[in-house]
């Protein structure tokens, strides 16, 4: 089997992938029927009512971080995204039902959305450290680039096949199809080996708050969690930005704005797999990554027509997904396993914390300055955060014999102001 699919040897994990790819799938065919439904259907063109989607849809896991990471680092994950998936096809078979039988209202989507946001709190840090479970260490960062391959496959084939069902059929029927996705992902959890999974043993009592300690003395992790905050801030808010683009600015219908989704799709699925096909992830693609996402994101925001903005979204959705895989990957690597769970619960809480505040402002943006201000507002922040990084990088240099001696970034070495990495296995 070739570099870039190596953890698929794996028969688990195989098991897994499917599932979740097909999981993937469904649920993002289902984001793009929501977000039409409400910005069309139910608002007729409110901007700032897709942002507030978006706030419920994130705001759970915000609020519940401090025990969503503590619970996955001492119960069983399977467990955990079993009830989370059980949790949102319900909410998926209640939403399609009140579509279909035209009782839906605003407040009902609002509703089941936080629904959902509740179930994926606890799901986001347990699958997050799943993965590290069904492959060996050393296949955790190819394994760690096919799931968001699968995520962003998904990203690529869904919003597109919503976008002509919902031109076709309506938005009732593209949500009652998730049922079935979430069906798959069970399915393919309780088929699992468990003898040939291998679950880490909790350490320590603490729950978030031990996390945030762990974290602390690790100046490794919390600048990789600053990037993964004002990512996940300022630069996922495409839901917003696609939809107002394609209907305010290019005045284009259902089947072109789920195109967009597709066409960011097809960038950061190239991303994910030239990630797979890496050995080792480096800080200089994170930082790359970074500044390509800055500056083809304000190139976006004054695009001249709608195929050449969607040409630019395919750099959005590769150097996005170049720099979270990355980072995400540098996390869990340097993490230790017992932690792992209450790490990346705060790295959940850190990369979407910022969103539901944030989501509504740019649909405000969007309602009152034009469409074109969604786009810029999220690819300006990241240059920033680029410059600051880059900043510390350069005044890291000249502590660098002070930085290796107490361990705190062992994944960097700066030697006469050029950035290497030395990614330390299992540390």
């Amino acid at each position: 089997m070739s570099v870039t699919f190596a953890s698929l040897s794996n028969r688990n994990y195989k098991r897994y992938f499917i599932g979740l790819t097909t999981s993937n799938i469904g649920q993002w065919m289902a984001r793009t029927a929501q977000a039409w439904l409400v910005l069309v259907t139910l608002t007729g063109g409110n901007a700032s009512m897709l942002g507030w989607l978006t706030t419920l849809s994130f705001a759970p896991t915000l609020l519940l971080a401090p025990i969503a990471g503590s619970i996955a680092d001492r119960v069983s994950k399977r467990t955990i995204m079993n009830a989370a998936a059980s949790m949102m096809a319900i909410d998926a078979i209640a939403l399609s039902t009140l579509v279909l039988t035209g009782h839906v209202q605003l407040w009902h989507v609002f509703l089941l959305a936080g629904l959902d946001g509740t179930a994926a709190a606890f799901d986001g840090p347990a699958r997050q450290a799943f993965v590290s479970e069904v492959v060996p260490l050393s296949m955790l960062p190819n394994a760690i680039s096919l799931n968001s391959a699968s995520f962003n496959g998904a990203r690529l084939l869904g919003p597109g096949i919503a976008g002509v069902l919902i031109a076709a059929i309506d938005t009732g029927p593209v949500l009652a199809l998730n049922v079935l996705s979430f069906a798959a992902l069970i399915v393919s959890l309780s088929s699992l080996n468990r003898a040939e999974l291998h679950p880490a043993r909790a350490k320590g009592k603490g729950g978030l708050i031990e996390g945030v300690r762990y974290v602390r003395e690790r100046a490794d992790l919390k600048v990789l969690l600053f990037i993964a905050f004002m990512f996940g801030t300022f630069g996922f808010n495409g839901a917003i930005s696609n939809a107002v683009m394609a209907t305010e600015a290019f005045g284009k219908g259902p089947s072109e704005y789920g195109m967009l989704g597709s066409w960011m799709g097809l960038g950061a699925l190239t991303g994910a797999l030239a990630s797979a096909r890496r050995p080792r992830p480096r800080l200089r693609y994170v930082l790359e990554a970074m500044a390509g996402f800055a500056i083809v994101m304000c190139i976006s925001a004054i695009a001249p027509n709608y195929w050449s903005f969607a040409a630019l979204l395919v750099g959005v959705g590769f150097t996005s997904i170049t720099c979270i895989i990355t980072a995400n990957s540098l996390v869990q690597m340097s993490t230790e396993p017992a932690m792992r769970g209450r790490v990346m619960s705060l790295w959940g809480a850190v990369i979407l914390g910022g969103v539901p505040f944030v989501s509504p402002v740019i649909g405000w943006i969007g309602d009152t300055f034009g469409p074109r201000w969604t786009v810029a507002v999220q690819g300006i922040p990241i240059g920033i955060t680029f410059v600051l990084v880059t900043m510390w990088i350069m005044r890291t240099d000249q502590l660098s014999v002070v930085v290796d001696r107490n361990k705190r970034a062992p994944w960097l070495r700066l030697v006469r102001g050029q950035v290497t990495e030395d990614v330390q296995l299992g540390r």
